[in-house]
């Protein structure tokens, strides 16, 4: 570009000029003033945001509460459809059975008006019919005893085949989801298809293994089963609980027969005495109780004042004339049942006695404490002679012998089954995925049951 292109483009006029401010914008008090509107226009938005803020968190805030009840509302429906599932599985097995008949005469009768089972409580004290009647039992049971002498039954499963044994069944679905947990289990001696199972739900369960069904759902106690017994050679179970009471039902009849009030606590312990006839019972209460089932009164009630403490279980010799009770200060005492005395008393556990059994040869009896140990206790010597010291922090909740008195099943954390006299162990599961509450033999040791918290009822055999 040359000068005079140059020139020309100085000294050509803008196309869009510029205006000047207004003289009035210029001075110092309008820039002020233009500065302050400015300010009052940005606190203005910032307040406008700050109200827009506080409606949301408000709206948010009303949506949570509504998200909150509506879980509410979800949970409580699907506690509903729980219950109502549990009722219909409880009413589907039981649509076949008639109303309850007569009962024969050798089983117990309902004693109340109305259909209501009678509540009894009034000792009646041991006549010597009743105590002629138990010493001709044990006279029995000892001949029988001794011609069998030490043979093993031909039938008995053997060691090595025991030790092959494996879960074959599992069954989740006696008790309520709920309230989970089996706290006991029994067989019917006569008929080991049949489970008998108590549960923290409040409910007695009578299961037919080879069935896969349930047979009665017993309902009635108060607060959870701790304790059931099949009877063996009538359609009859009893239950106890921490609700004081203990309960005799029919389980054709489904219904609950007799009500026995011998304990003012927790009742602990419960076993069948062999005539069939009586219940023995322990309590918190510090008592153990002998009741007759036909007529449901308490013949005895004794304890050990000197003591002055609870009783955890209990458990009949299988002679019936005396009888072994755990406490709550790791004594297990032995009583002589027809002189209601303690004859011998067995230190040694370093906890509460949560389990006793006597084996069928009548000389071992085996405890269990928390103390994670389980001791055999000769009763020929009344001494110790073997302790099986356990997992540490091992909780055991359940002892017994198979009917041989060839094999012990330790069942808590874990299940184990110890050959005895060796007393090496030949099994041990950990299918349960909460603490074993209960365990029975098979005839023969053909299988193996157990029953724990993870509210499942599991069987094992070949």
């Amino acid at each position: 570009m040359d000068l005079n292109q140059c020139c020309a483009a100085f000294c050509c006029p803008v196309s869009h000029p510029i205006r000047p401010k207004a003289p009035s914008s210029t001075s110092i008090p309008a820039i002020l003033k233009a500065l302050q509107d400015e300010w009052d226009a940005v606190m203005l938005h910032s307040f406008t945001l700050r109200q827009q803020l506080q409606t949301t968190r408000q709206e948010l805030s009303h949506a949570l509460y509504q998200h909150d009840a509506a879980c509410r509302v979800i949970a409580r429906l699907t506690k509903e459809v729980t219950a109502a599932r549990e009722a219909l599985a409880t009413l589907k097995p039981q649509a076949g059975l008639v109303a309850p008949q007569s009962m024969p005469a050798s089983q117990p009768a309902a004693g109340g008006a109305g259909g209501e089972p009678m509540e009894v409580s009034v000792q009646v004290g041991m006549t010597p019919e009743i105590i002629q009647k138990l010493q001709d039992k044990a006279t029995v049971l000892t001949t029988e005893r001794k011609k069998r002498g030490k043979t093993v039954p031909e039938e008995l499963v053997r060691a090595e085949d025991l030790s092959k044994y494996r879960q074959v069944a599992s069954h989740a679905g006696l008790h309520s989801a709920s309230v989970p947990g089996i706290l006991c289990m029994d067989l019917c001696p006569s008929d080991t298809n049949k489970v008998l199972t108590g549960g923290a739900d409040k409910n007695v369960v009578v299961f037919d293994k080879k069935e896969e069904q349930i047979i009665a759902t017993l309902k009635g106690h108060t607060k959870k089963v701790t304790s059931v017994i099949y009877h063996p050679s009538q359609s009859v179970v009893f239950s106890a609980s921490p609700d004081s009471t203990i309960r005799v039902w029919s389980v054709t009849g489904g219904n609950c027969i007799q009500v026995v009030r011998a304990h003012e606590a927790s009742v602990t312990g419960l076993s069948l005495h062999a005539t069939g006839d009586y219940l023995l019972s322990s309590s918190e209460d510090q008592y153990w109780a002998f009741s007759d089932i036909q007529t449901g009164q308490v013949l005895t009630k004794v304890t050990d004042e000197a003591a002055g403490v609870a009783l955890t279980c209990a458990q009949f010799h299988p002679d019936g004339l005396i009888f072994g009770t755990g406490t709550a200060d790791s004594q297990i005492k032995i009583w002589d049942l027809k002189e209601r005395t303690n004859v011998a008393n067995f230190p040694g556990h370093s906890g509460p006695v949560t389990s006793i059994a006597f084996s069928e040869n009548g000389y071992y009896l085996a405890t269990g404490a928390q103390d994670s140990s389980v001791k055999l206790w000769d009763l020929r010597k009344l001494k110790n002679f073997k302790t099986i010291a356990l997992d540490n922090n091992y909780e055991v909740k359940s002892l017994v012998f198979d009917q041989s008195g060839t094999y012990l099943a330790v069942g808590g954390s874990d299940i184990r089954v110890y050959i005895c006299k060796q007393w090496s162990e030949v099994l041990n599961f950990s299918d349960h995925s909460g603490l074993v509450t209960g365990l029975a033999f098979g005839d023969n040791a053909q299988f193996l049951s157990s029953a724990g918290m993870d509210r499942s009822l599991k069987f094992y055999s070949l």
